[in-house]
């Protein structure tokens, strides 16, 4: 007879602020835990156990985006990700660099919007940028 491993409930998420509702019901429907806080006077999203390529060294992690002011009028810029990742193959990723938030580490993709890939207002909302960051990070796994 096998133990059944018991797992502690995870604590309610934190909402420091309100997400206009189509990102909160977007989020919600694609199943993410996620949370909103304020940290050091920014707003953030937290989207917890978001998927990573397989081709890095975690394959789930928090995945923040710097909720700016204006959103969603105003883009969205960059991803930051704890665990940090490293590529399995220990090659390089280009434009990495650490970041502090809410007592952990995070990695800070710098990745952005251009003339050529622009944000879209009234198109584009937080599940775009998720996206868009998903992409980043399969063109650096290689």
């Amino acid at each position: 007879m096998t133990a059944s491993l018991s797992r502690e409930p995870s604590p309610p998420p934190r909402r420091e602020f309100q997400l206009p509702e189509d990102d909160v019901a977007a989020l919600d429907a694609l199943g993410y835990w996620w949370e909103t806080i304020v940290f050091a006077g920014v707003r953030w999203l937290l989207v917890h156990d978001w998927p990573a390529p397989a081709e890095f060294t975690a394959t789930r992690v928090i995945a923040a985006i710097r909720i700016v002011p204006g959103y969603p009028a105003a883009a969205l810029d960059m991803i930051y990700l704890h665990p940090p990742l490293q590529r399995r193959d220990g090659k390089p990723i280009a434009g990495l660099s650490d970041f502090l938030l809410d007592g952990r580490t995070y990695q800070q993709w710098s990745r952005h919007y251009t003339a050529t890939n622009p944000w879209r207002v009234g198109e584009d909302d937080v599940c775009a940028h998720l996206r868009a960051a998903e992409e980043w990070l399969c063109r650096a796994a290689g």
